[in-house]
């Protein structure tokens, strides 16, 4: 066990502690302000070198000054809290027991941050003089847009990283890869006439299911990517609206709304002219449009930002120096190798890696499948690992 290790598990109350407190403060995305604010107090209180706060919204704190940039990422925001009946605890509690830390947020994805605060903490009382300044990035409006805020970081505020760690939840194994994803709208157009003669017009509605159980068949056709790391893509339709002049009529508009999960070598053409294809087979004609729809929702900093709903698929080589260094990091704090795989989900680093080419991988508290579930929780151990791997790797670099 390394200086890191033996730190973090000393400071296993404090990380602990400032999640709770971070977990207890509402934060869904979009609104982000209060828990930003208190985020950017603790990070002055352990002695960062810098603490801003950017246009969007996001906490941009460093330690160091070296040529070579390092960057940490934990999204603060949260998606709501669903149904309350649910929940065995207040969803907000922060509750801490012996093994756990409860509510909204803990795995995802303020453990991340909680685990970065505590090794920041960790490398200032170290003395931290490597040649590179480390960057912890406390980013909003994930769960809605992600990737946004680093596409506003890189583009923007010219905060370009050498390397990057994502802290979503990975049960404390080193990832280094994901699928992209993007969002389409279908319109698909009938002809109207009065419901009492359905024959005179031709149904948008019964044109709409015959596409959806289209993009059913697409979902069981895509393929799984060359070296079958990241798997198949996937395609849901996850909203269907049809309407006409009126309850007495022939529905003549349609929409479907798509989730499209892209695995390695598939990106937005392919995935656009893939739908276009299998609804032309099923309704004997293209729909009327298939686009991607832009994110347009303002940050509470009411900061105008946008960009199309496209998110491209990422991974890193597991022989790449970045990623050997995580698994001798790790080695150095646990004295065995990490297990090194891909999230399911996705994370900002389809805006660093994937979109940017930025080198980066994963390795946060928390277990995915605690994402956007009622009773939450986060792992205080989880905390103690990251917390020193993030500190070793730091060194290891």
């Amino acid at each position: 066990m390394n200086i890191f290790a033996q730190k973090a598990k000393e400071y296993r109350q404090f990380a602990a502690e400032t999640l709770s407190t971070i977990v207890k403060i509402q934060s869904f995305s979009g609104r982000e302000k209060d828990v930003c604010q208190k985020i950017a107090e603790i990070c002055e209180e352990i002695g960062m070198d810098e603490v801003r706060i950017d246009k969007l919204g996001s906490v941009v704190a460093r330690l160091g000054s070296g040529k070579k940039i390092l960057a940490f990422d934990a999204h603060i925001d949260t998606v709501e809290l669903g149904d309350l009946s649910a929940w065995t605890r207040e969803p907000l509690s922060g509750d801490i027991d012996d093994t756990y830390v409860y509510g909204r947020g803990a795995s995802d994805q303020k453990g991340g941050a909680a685990a970065m605060i505590t090794a920041a903490k960790i490398l200032k009382e170290e003395g931290f003089n490597q040649d590179y300044s480390l960057y912890f990035t406390f980013t909003v409006m994930e769960e809605d847009c992600d990737g946004m805020c680093w596409k506003y970081l890189i583009e923007e505020e010219k905060l370009v990283p050498h390397f990057a760690v994502s802290t979503e939840p990975s049960s404390c194994e080193l990832y280094r890869g994901h699928r992209g994803r993007m969002e389409m709208v279908v319109k698909i157009k009938g002809v109207s006439s009065h419901g009492s003669a359905p024959e005179r017009g031709v149904s948008a509605a019964y044109k709409a299911a015959r596409a959806a159980l289209a993009m059913e068949k697409l979902n069981a056709d895509l393929q799984p990517d060359e070296d079958n790391f990241l798997g198949k893509g996937t395609i849901v339709v996850s909203e269907m609206k049809v309407n006409g002049p009126s309850q007495c009529a022939v529905p003549d508009q349609a929409m479907l709304y798509l989730d499209r999960r892209l695995t390695w070598g598939e990106d937005a053409n392919l995935a656009i002219s893939q739908v276009k294809e299998y609804i032309k087979e099923a309704i004997g004609e293209e729909p009327e449009s298939v686009v991607m729809p832009d994110y347009d929702k303002t940050g509470y900093r009411g900061y105008e930002y946008f960009q199309e709903l496209y998110f491209p698929t990422w991974k890193v080589e597991e022989d790449h120096h970045l990623v050997q260094s995580g698994v001798k990091a790790y080695e150095s704090c646990f004295g065995k190798k990490p297990v090194v795989d891909k999230w399911t989900f996705s994370t900002n680093l389809v805006s660093v890696c994937g979109r940017h080419k930025i080198p980066s991988i994963g390795f946060g508290p928390g277990d995915e499948c605690e994402a956007h579930a009622p009773n939450e929780k986060c792992r205080i151990d989880d905390l103690v690992v990251c917390a020193a791997f993030y500190s070793s790797l730091a060194n290891t670099l």
